[in-house]
């Protein structure tokens, strides 16, 4: 996996990019809360959930059908987020989705269920530069900077440059 800190950038870049008028502040915080929530799975080992289990880490929450359920409580909610209800949908579920392609570029763990319910297998993207995280246990080890030292590189300079762009594009073509 990706570490927290690192889920909801991509979402942040994008909703910067397009601008507030485009992503409002409280759709925008929406989708960098449905980016991290897929890792509220890691709560099943309390239960005695193993990892490779449907309802282990990286199984049914980070599969397409728990971002399509995102996406719905966007439309049910959008109100809420100063958004349309179109608007508010698609943006949970990429949001939600966007969790499960960074940890699909991860070099380690078993791969995220993406096809659950239909299918437990296990996916990785063929590009995985992304260094795993440690579980919290192991994230202020040597190993854990390394991790972050990796995000930095693959996740956080590229949705810099993308927010940084946007923002530059916007105010350049600004009326």
């Amino acid at each position: 996996m990706t570490t927290l800190i690192t889920h909801p950038l991509p979402v942040l870049a994008i909703g910067l990019a397009l601008g507030s008028r485009v992503i409002p502040p409280r759709l925008l915080i929406a989708g960098m809360l449905a980016a991290c929530l897929p890792d509220a799975d890691v709560l099943a080992f309390k239960f005695g959930i193993a990892y490779a289990d449907s309802f282990g880490h990286r199984g049914a929450s980070h599969s397409l059908a728990f971002a399509a359920l995102m996406g719905v409580l966007g439309l049910l909610f959008a109100p809420l987020l100063n958004s349309g209800r179109i608007k508010a949908g698609i943006w949970l579920a990429l949001a939600a989705a966007s969790h499960s392609v960074l940890d699909a570029l991860t070099n380690g763990g078993l791969g995220v269920a993406w096809l659950w319910p239909w299918s437990e297998q296990r996916f990785f993207l063929p590009w995985r530069p992304i260094a795993v995280s440690p579980f919290i246990n192991g994230f202020f080890s040597e190993r854990g900077l390394a991790v972050l030292a990796s995000e930095a590189r693959w996740v956080w300079l590229p949705c810099t440059i993308l927010a940084v762009a946007g923002i530059t594009i916007r105010k350049a073509i600004k009326p």
